[in-house]
């Protein structure tokens, strides 16, 4: 095991990942609409306050400032040419921010999804999306990152094109999935599907996992899905920070950091060994939730009913299996933000 991460993962029982990237930045003052890749190179100081908010309140892990810098995403903004320049950046800073910490930290360079739906369904090939992820890889490896982080998928076509770019790149890789609608993902991926398409893949993840979603209580159901599985890989728990609100012309997470606190401790107690928030999840979040990992003794696994009188109910009463649950969505597109 050569890999920080690995490392990591082999000394300790659990590791705290970072929160949000674009909540964050919003604070900082990036515009809707607003590209935040060009930030690497026009807002460097700021992209360095983000990933060091994130250390000092205690990440072993953060994610680089590169969610949508792939071709496909960043031609909306008439920077498709910058792909190696603004990923490279990212890490770079990354690698800067992490080297004086004092300790061990992992720069995950952040891999989104290309935002494109892949055929048949769509007009992204199988290739065309290995040659984006791939593009992108070698931008963040270029510039230092210690592990690729595959994030908010949906399609397992493009989760296994993501694998295989990784694989090109000669980089470890994290992979998690978004499940927001009724336990499964916008393209009808269940729990118990992720992970067996992990066990499946040549080029297999350090660890995998849930981000984003809904609420923290549907993405501890999902990691619960993920342990029945009885997978033995790390699993992710990255949820936002309570459900979103639209408060005087802005988007308000209202997860306060004492649930995010309890909602870190549930998820370790549910199997996840790599624990960070998602949308809304601050530095302010991140300090409560490191606090509460390090004092607070494990547990029992948590029923469901524990997770929802702790951090409110579930979206939906299925988490995507069983007799019960809602067939598959009719894919749509995803709005691109």
């Amino acid at each position: 095991m050569t890999d920080a991460l690995s490392r990591l993962l082999d000394t300790n029982d659990w590791l705290m990942a970072d929160g949000a990237t674009g909540t964050n930045l919003f604070n900082m003052g990036l515009s809707s609409g607003e590209a935040p890749e060009l930030w690497n190179v026009d807002q460097p100081d700021n992209i360095r306050a983000l990933y060091r908010g994130a250390v000092e309140a205690g990440s072993d892990i953060f994610l680089t400032n590169s969610f949508g810098g792939n071709a496909a995403r960043l031609k909306l903004h008439d920077a498709q040419n910058r792909v190696a320049e603004l990923n490279r950046i990212a890490a770079e800073l990354g690698r800067e921010v992490a080297d004086a910490a004092g300790r061990t930290v992992v720069v995950a360079g952040s891999v989104g999804p290309t935002g494109e739906i892949m055929e048949p369904m769509g007009a992204l090939s199988y290739a065309s999306a290995v040659e984006i992820f791939h593009e992108q890889a070698e931008g963040l490896k270029a510039g230092g990152a210690d592990v690729l982080w595959v994030e908010t998928i949906s399609a397992p076509d493009e989760f296994k094109a993501a694998a295989e770019a990784c694989k090109m790149a000669g980089m470890p890789w994290c992979g998690t999935m978004s499940f927001d609608t009724a336990g499964r993902t916008m393209m009808g991926v269940t729990a118990t599907a992720l992970a067996e398409l992990v066990d499946k893949l040549p080029y297999q993840p350090l660890a995998f996992g849930a981000n984003c979603g809904v609420g923290a209580s549907d993405l501890l159901r999902t990691v619960m899905g993920f342990a029945a599985a009885g997978t033995e890989r790390p699993i992710i728990a990255k949820g936002n920070a309570g459900i979103p609100k639209y408060v005087d012309g802005h988007i308000h997470y209202d997860g306060t950091p004492a649930l995010m606190a309890d909602y870190a401790v549930l998820a370790r107690d549910c199997g996840a060994r790599i624990i960070g928030g998602c949308c809304g999840t601050t530095p302010e979040h991140l300090k409560a939730m490191r606090e509460a990992l390090e004092t607070r003794a494990p547990g029992p696994r948590p029923s469901l009913e524990a997770i929802a009188e702790k951090l409110g109910g579930f979206s939906s009463a299925s988490d995507g299996t069983g007799e019960n649950a809602a067939p598959p969505p009719r894919p749509r597109r995803r709005r691109r933000s």
